[in-house]
């Protein structure tokens, strides 16, 4: 592969089904394919929508990157406008076609910015990028957090996102809730349970 790599400044979002053990060991295989599929289909659409670009699939969870001018707004936008299909989109439609189902779809979405190393790893015709830095590791571990705010994200995405992803309603409130994440060395993060309409 090279001694080649790329430095970068991104946001990662990682888009991730939440207790999808829970799904494949008590729902049959084809439910559990068509939840994953409904809802891989989607958070790509809207992470595409926004400007980013999906870079990897690790069974349940999505991986999309954001840069340009405005890549902390685009990805929450993303996220909320995710939320927002879960709730609104996927599940409804889920209890038409099962009525009767006691399944509840759940997700969290993580998002961080950082200085990225890219490296292209494994071997001939057998490999894939590498995302070397913070945004790409604490994104994926912000999916482990509790799925009632399905929205989480690091004080660098919410100190540099437009007001118009931090503020939200008639009147106009933060849509945000500040909080101190314990295994992180009590770094600040947000979570939010808002959702971005999707036209």
């Amino acid at each position: 592969m090279g001694n080649h790599g790329k430095n970068l400044t991104a946001t990662v979002l990682y888009a991730d089904l939440d207790s999808s053990t829970a799904l494949v060991k008590n729902y049959k295989r084809e439910f559990a394919a068509e939840v994953y599929k409904v809802f891989l289909y989607c958070a790509s659409r809207l992470i595409a929508s926004e400007g980013g670009e999906i870079r990897s699939f690790d069974g349940d969870r999505v991986m999309g990157v954001f840069d340009g001018d405005t890549p902390n707004t685009d990805a929450v936008k993303a996220a909320l406008k995710i939320n927002y299909a879960v709730k609104e989109i996927i599940s409804p439609r889920l209890l038409l076609q099962y009525p009767g189902t006691k399944y509840g779809l759940k997700h969290t979405v993580g998002i961080d910015c950082s200085d990225i190393l890219v490296i292209r790893g494994g071997v001939r015709d057998n490999n894939d990028l590498a995302w070397i830095g913070n945004a790409a590791n604490i994104a994926a571990k912000l999916n482990s957090l509790p799925s009632e705010y399905p929205t989480w994200i690091t004080h660098r995405v919410f100190d540099k996102m437009a007001d118009k992803a931090k503020f939200g309603g008639s009147p106009k409130r933060s849509m945000w809730e500040e909080c101190s994440w314990t295994p992180m060395d009590g770094m600040r993060i947000y979570r939010s349970n808002w959702k971005w309409k999707v036209s």
